[in-house]
């Protein structure tokens, strides 16, 4: 998950009970296995003491920064975003050393159309 990654921030105000997913996104981010693939990935976590909702705020290595609400979003459901930005990135560089254009332009003709009824 950390491979295509240049920071994290978790925000949360730890006595609010939206901030489960946050804490439980944070553990995921502090576990040995996540770390060692990237260690230079900035883990940054800022407690609030105010009403805000929890927050994660993501900076992919090529810049592209994503802010993802722990209030609204399982911790699953954080990293399986960030995991598919991830496979996007890793989509997109295999296309690029290729010499192909990124985005992938599909004219109209080659996509089949849903029946009008």
């Amino acid at each position: 998950m950390f491979k295509h990654l240049a920071k994290i921030r978790i925000e949360f105000n730890p006595m609010d009970p939206r901030a489960a997913s946050a804490l439980e996104f944070l553990a995921q981010c502090n576990s040995r296995k996540v770390r060692q693939s990237n260690p230079k990935c900035d883990v940054i976590v800022k407690r609030r003491t105010d009403d805000s909702p929890p927050r994660v705020f993501v900076q992919f290595a090529n810049g592209r920064e994503e802010m993802l609400d722990g209030s609204k979003l399982p911790a699953q459901e954080i990293r399986k975003g960030i995991l598919a930005q991830a496979e996007m990135m890793e989509t997109e560089q295999l296309f690029r050393d290729a010499g192909l254009q990124w985005p992938v332009i599909i004219p109209n003709d080659e996509v089949p159309q849903a029946p009008q009824n």
